[in-house]
């Protein structure tokens, strides 16, 4: 009996280590993804880990988990993500919950799957307010286009039982069931042969509803291609736009059998998820035809609002308040197409393959003076951010915990400014702060807007804020972007009014050294989109190297003279000579070869992250999609070691406290005088 006893203490024991191991897991997971930091003693708000839409629980079954301890003020679930917030109206209540719940084995009730909740208290639940979306410009969504005896009668016509090899061009794809009428489309070329039409044209069934569309405008010519696809639950569709060459501009999709959730994403990564009632029409001409992805992410739950259990036309926001998951059903749709017989002039020729090739914008020029300096950053840097900006702040969500070290450590109450914010990943760190910043993009600005920064327009040159006003400043990744030796120093300058005596300023910039010390940065290690690793850069070097010497502490601002920059190389940085006063284009996630360069940034709609930027096409996806998408591209000067510390220590007005490398970046604190 003693040894029963003993063996069940010490699994006891087990089980608590293991719980406890969970909990910090799931700490360091929130602090990643959302810069919240759990707190040691008991408040009215928790987080559940493993209890998230992302890992299938549903609003409906964790309110009714939750209730159970107490009365609740609020329920937060953020898309996709495996956690979700609860604040309870008492802290007694919640430490109730927190007590009966933490290492809980549940059963989702929608799949049937074990899962153990872990829990933490935070000292407040504050996620972003979602912001309304509006639907793809051209696209429509028009609710019980057909009756349920239409859809019953059109769903029956579909004979999928027989033969592959029919007339109707019948295939089972990874993904779903597909028949062709009319033309067959080929997902080995994407596209159609127009010669080659299928016998016996569009069913006959379909008639009634085609006169329909063009009676009410919907549509101007009749299609004279139809794919039917069947999606079982779990399946679903690439991202892909319909090929220009082969289709005209009006695109029609009827949803027949369930309703169900589908993503557009434009090339810049803004991303719109809409529902498709059953019996609806879609609609897409124009840009969402031509520009938009569209695809249906396989699954067998969607992420919907629950005030509208996904039977209304809406985009689906990121409303944490009011998301719930919906079991997708079996369903079927009918897409109509008008085959082209010429080849497309539309007003993309970025994503075109008809007009594939014919614009390729000459690589610029190195500046020589200070009016091409700024027409270059205007061209390469401010126009593409605000092109990008949406994609940009989607890859940028992981705060880097050196700059996280730097804000924590300043004073309660400290007047921070962050001189290049992009979408204001810093500024929400610390809440002992008073921090605000400052964007050249409008678009990143507004970003911050939506999570309710205080952020505002201007240019690192120039900031409006009044001289000696903070006692901190960061500028993370930004002076890089700037195309002169000059220029750059302006700006360190501009840092330095704004601070207080006494004051502090964080700088990251890139760095050439993308190895240092025998190890390579995660820039180098990451090669998920690199296949073409020890590939050149496509040109010349257009480089003016700068020093990486230190010079003499008594240098005023005019040791950066244009001799003094014109002659100081330093060969550790490997910067191959000028040889042509093009800009070379980088190869991603491979070693700098010029100091002075353009870095791609590919905008895949719905791929991971990549870095990417110029206006060329790029071809990719499955055999059942092809992906044309723009290429932008955005100017670097990457420093070499001693470099910024160098050009700090040029400024009588400041000393460098601390310099550093972290992770590809050569960084410098300095305090003004």
């Amino acid at each position: 009996m003693e040894v029963k006893s003993s063996e069940d203490h010490l699994k006891a024991q087990k089980m608590k280590k293991k719980v406890l191991r969970k909990q910090v897991r799931a700490q360091h997971t929130l602090m990643r993804h959302e810069g919240i930091k759990c707190v040691s003693h008991a408040t009215q708000s928790l987080v559940i880990a493993n209890a998230g839409l992302g890992n299938g629980m549903s609003r409906q079954q964790l309110l009714r988990i939750l209730e159970e301890y107490g009365a609740m003020e609020t329920l937060l679930m953020p898309p996709n993500k495996p956690y979700s917030f609860v604040k309870y109206r008492t802290t007694e209540e919640a430490m109730k919950a927190f007590n009966a719940l933490n290492g809980k084995e549940v059963t989702l009730e929608d799949c049937g799957q074990n899962i153990v909740l872990y829990i933490n208290f935070v000292e407040k639940v504050s996620l972003q307010s979602a912001v309304p979306t509006s639907l793809p410009p051209g696209l429509m969504v028009i609710e019980n286009i057909i009756s349920p005896e239409e859809e019953r009668r059109m769903l029956e016509s579909i004979d999928w039982k027989g033969d592959e090899d029919t007339q109707n061009a019948q295939k089972t794809l990874k993904h779903r069931r597909v028949k062709h009428f009319g033309y067959e489309f080929r997902y080995d070329n994407n596209n159609v042969d127009k010669d080659k039409p299928l016998p016996g044209g569009l069913p006959e069934i379909c008639n009634p509803f085609l006169e329909k569309c063009l009676k009410q405008g919907y549509i101007k010519h009749k299609p004279d291609q139809l794919t039917v696809n069947q999606y079982e639950p779990g399946q679903g569709i690439p991202p892909h736009t319909d090929t220009h060459s082969a289709f005209e501009d009006e695109i029609i999709s009827l949803s027949l059998g369930a309703e169900i959730v589908m993503d557009f994403r434009h090339p810049d990564g803004h991303t719109v998820a809409i529902m498709l009632p059953r019996c609806s029409l879609l609609v897409m001409t124009g840009e969402s035809r031509y520009l938009w992805t569209h695809g249906i992410t396989p699954r067998k739950y969607d992420v919907i609002q629950a005030s509208e259990l996904g039977h209304k036309v809406r985009t689906i926001t990121a409303d944490v308040g009011d998301l719930t998951l919906n079991r997708r059903e079996t369903r079927t749709s009918f897409t109509f197409r008008k085959v082209r017989r010429s080849p497309c002039n539309c007003i993309y020729p970025s994503v075109c393959d008809s007009q594939k090739g014919q614009q390729r914008p000459a690589q610029p020029s190195f500046p020589q003076d200070e009016r091409e300096a700024s027409k270059l950053e205007q061209e390469y840097v401010h126009k593409v951010y605000e092109e990008i900006a949406t994609h940009f702040s989607s890859t940028r969500h992981s705060p880097w915990p050196r700059i996280v070290e730097f804000l924590r450590s300043l004073p309660t109450g400290s007047i921070v400014a962050d001189i290049g914010c992009g979408n204001g990943k810093y500024l929400g760190i610390n809440e002992d702060l008073y921090m605000v910043g400052c964007d050249r993009s409008k678009n990143l600005v507004d970003i911050c807007g939506e999570k309710h920064f205080q952020a505002f327009v201007c240019d690192a040159l120039s900031v409006p804020i009044r001289s000696g006003s903070c006692d901190a400043c960061i500028s993370i990744a930004v002076i890089h972007h700037f195309s002169t030796a000059e220029r750059r120093l302006a700006t360190i300058r501009e840092l330095a009014r704004l601070l207080r005596p006494g004051g502090t300023a964080l700088i990251y910039v890139w760095a050439m050294e993308q190895e240092y010390k025998n190890q390579k940065s995660k820039y180098l290690k990451d090669k998920n989109g690199s296949k073409n690793k020890n590939k050149e850069m496509n040109t010349g070097t257009a480089q003016r190297p700068l020093s990486g010497q230190a010079p003499d502490n008594s240098s005023q601002d005019s040791a950066w003279s244009d001799q003094h920059l014109n002659d100081l190389k330093d060969e550790s940085c490997g910067a191959k000579p000028v040889t042509d006063f093009r800009l070379p284009v980088h190869t991603n996630r491979t070693s700098f070869n010029s100091q002075d360069l353009l870095v791609p940034w590919h905008l895949k709609g719905g791929t991971k992250k990549e870095e990417s930027v110029d206006t060329e096409l790029v071809s990719g996806g499955s055999k059942e999609s092809q992906e044309l998408s723009p290429v932008f591209h955005r100017y670097y000067h990457v420093f070499c070691e001693g470099e910024l510390e160098a050009m700090c220590r040029s400024l009588d007005c400041v000393k460098v406290q601390k310099s550093y490398y972290d992770q590809g970046n050569w960084c410098v604190i300095l305090e003004k005088l």
